[in-house]
């Protein structure tokens, strides 16, 4: 395997992503003190090869994970193996990619309805009239 397969017709090579190895943070016993388990992942967004409009919705995105110079950076360390976390920071890359393959449909704004406007004004007639009736009452 010499690529990330993201979804049909898009893959990235191997080459693209930087992979290294942590130990891994939490409980686990001695063997979290001198095994290199958990996984860093970085991926260089700009120097991809993705498509332009993937690369823009990517370095767009709001997400903790986006670097100021765009880099993608994943840490994974919830499996003991070292395997096991590779696979699982390679899969959480491919699914934000895949995410940002995904092109919204623009929103087109729309108008209140007149019954919508109507209901809304005899609500605020109703709720005027409450507050008229909350004056003094006159003792004639």
């Amino acid at each position: 395997m010499d690529e990330l397969i993201v979804k049909a017709g898009l893959a990235l090579p191997l080459s693209e992503i930087v992979l290294s190895y942590v130990r891994a943070q939490g409980a686990g016993g001695q063997n979290v003190n001198k095994v290199a388990t958990a996984v860093h992942l970085r991926f260089d967004i700009r120097a991809s090869s993705l498509p332009e409009e993937v690369k823009v919705r990517l370095l767009g995105l709001h997400d903790q994970r986006l670097t100021m110079e765009g880099e993608i950076v994943i840490k994974a360390q919830n499996h003991r193996t070292q395997e096991k976390n590779r696979e699982e920071a390679l899969t959480r890359l491919a699914e934000l990619i895949k995410a940002a393959t995904v092109v919204r449909r623009k929103r087109r704004p729309t108008r209140p309805t007149a019954g919508s406007k109507e209901r809304r004004l005899e609500g605020k007639v109703k709720r005027g009239l409450v507050k008229e009736r909350r004056g003094k009452v006159d003792g004639e």
